[in-house]
């Protein structure tokens, strides 16, 4: 355990090293912004990640390396989590070793610890779940006793696993439930929120659906992006796993965490997920599958294998690790990406005309946004400012005005996207608007003076080429009269 926490420590040291080389990305400006306004629930996600942030930026700052250090914990945290799981699973040395290289070069787990998204936590909760679960298998059922929704599939997996195995018991033993009651009690200011709101979250996933946002997968091309996102070089050790978990005589105790496999794959392919949202589950299955090849190993008596299998992996993981550490320049990022014999996967249809992968290209011209639009913020007479508004098309946007925006002395944005829409008008009459992302003949429609600032724009990001207007005199009555007509939940 020693070696792996020295590997983990060299990940979050990684992480440490590399995480401010670009710039922040857009949807940490949407977690910074939910912590600036607490509460039990926003449209695209629980509460956890916002009042984590809160504390985060209270204690680090606000610096790229501070925002992004719990994050990079997590991921490292997961190498120790998944070498623990393959201990419990009965493996030794190499069998750890093995396990937490694996989760080491895998992108999706690099990807974790780089960025601040809720999917930097889910592989730690997720395998926290796993872990207690194995604990209360072999020792002791008080061990039954959030973060994002989709953690609820793996519960469900959990239980239809217990259903088809012989720890079905579990589910009549006081522990389970009292675990089960607890949890409720847990989520249900969550659900109370939901409630009052009208459930915004499940309105967001139907209208994500029926606007056809995200490429839709088969099974095939989802498994073969699992495949992708684990490495290639790993996909031996996880299927090796998966299949142990169902089959082996060895890890029989452990079937329903095949089963649980099972039911999320199953799940995500049904619900049209996008190809990261199984990533958190394939830790014990890394676990399990080194398990196998360690007994495999010794039994053969070929301890060569050993060290060639681990520089094989750790070689393969340097040479996919800029895909998604920046470790390079981002010209220096074009051309070795171009250079691979694959092409990275793009998980929504708007991503497909950027230049780089949009982990990285949502990471650009927010700064420039920003400078554009306190270049019109300059153009308001400073009696008029009170009342003068600046709207943004989306979070992204919106969180960068009020983050970068406090240089400039520019107020919070206000927008329809997601959870900005429930925080309202905020008493702005809508007479003097700075508009971001528009088309001026559709504000032309709205406000009887429509002038062209200029236009933001970064060749590396996402969001290119931002026009910034600066609007007079509302045609639409009030603000709070328009705002229903502004709600944008895709």
């Amino acid at each position: 355990m020693m070696i792996v926490v020295g590997i983990a420590f060299a990940k979050l040291v990684l992480h440490c090293i590399f995480n401010n080389r670009y710039g922040y990305f857009r949807d940490e400006f949407d977690y910074l912004s939910c912590g600036d306004h607490l509460a039990w629930g926003y449209v695209d996600q629980p509460p956890l990640l916002p009042f984590l942030v809160r504390i985060s930026r209270i204690v680090l700052g606000d610096s790229l390396r501070s925002i992004r250090f719990l994050p990079a914990l997590a991921s490292s945290l997961v190498v120790v989590l998944a070498a623990l799981i393959a201990r419990e699973f009965g493996g030794r040395r190499f069998a750890l070793v093995l396990t937490a290289i694996a989760v080491l070069i895998a992108p999706i787990y690099l990807s974790a610890g780089s960025l601040l998204t809720t999917n930097s936590l889910e592989p730690l909760l997720w395998m926290g779940c796993a872990y207690f679960a194995i604990l209360a298998i072999k020792r002791d059922g008080r061990y039954w006793l959030e973060e994002k929704y989709s953690i609820a599939i793996f519960g469900l997996g959990i239980v239809i696993g217990l259903l088809l195995t012989k720890h079905r018991r579990v589910l009549i033993g006081k522990w389970f439930w009292m675990a089960g009651g607890l949890a409720f009690l847990i989520f249900l200011p969550n659900i109370i929120w939901n409630v009052r709101n009208h459930w915004p979250f499940l309105e967001l996933m139907h209208n994500i659906r029926v606007s056809g946002r995200d490429v839709q997968l088969t099974p095939v091309q989802f498994f073969m992006q699992q495949v992708l996102l684990l490495h290639p070089l790993t996909a031996l050790i996880w299927i090796t796993g998966g299949l142990a978990l169902l089959f082996s005589q060895r890890l029989r105790d452990y079937r329903l965490l095949g089963w649980c496999y099972l039911i999320s794959f199953t799940a995500f392919v049904v619900l049209k997920g996008k190809n990261y949202y199984l990533a958190p589950i394939y830790p014990m299955l890394l676990a399990a599958g080194a398990v196998v090849i360690e007994s495999g190993i010794e039994r053969t008596r070929q301890a060569w294998l050993k060290p060639a299998i681990i520089i094989l992996l750790l070689a393969g993981g340097a040479w996919f690790a800029p895909i998604v550490v920046p470790v390079l320049s981002v010209d220096q990022f074009i051309s070795y990406m171009n250079r691979l014999p694959f092409k990275l996967p793009r998980s929504e249809r708007s991503h497909e005309s950027a230049v780089l992968p949009q982990h990285y290209a949502d990471q650009f011209g927010w700064e420039e946004m920003t400078a554009m639009t306190a270049q019109a913020w300059s153009q308001v007479p400073p009696q008029q400012r009170a009342d003068c508004a600046i709207f943004a098309q989306d979070y992204g946007q919106a969180g960068a005005i009020d983050f970068f925006g406090q240089r400039y002395g520019l107020p919070k944005a206000l927008s329809g996207h997601q959870t900005y829409f429930l925080w309202g008008p905020r008493g702005y009459s809508g007479n003097c608007m700075i508009v971001l992302g528009d088309k001026k003949e559709r504000l032309s429609e709205l406000f009887e003076q429509v002038e062209y600032v200029g236009m933001s724009d970064n060749p590396y990001a996402l969001e290119r080429r931002i026009p910034v207007f600066l609007c007079h005199g509302a045609k639409f009555g009030s603000l709070t009269s328009l705002w229903p007509r502004l709600k944008k939940w895709y």
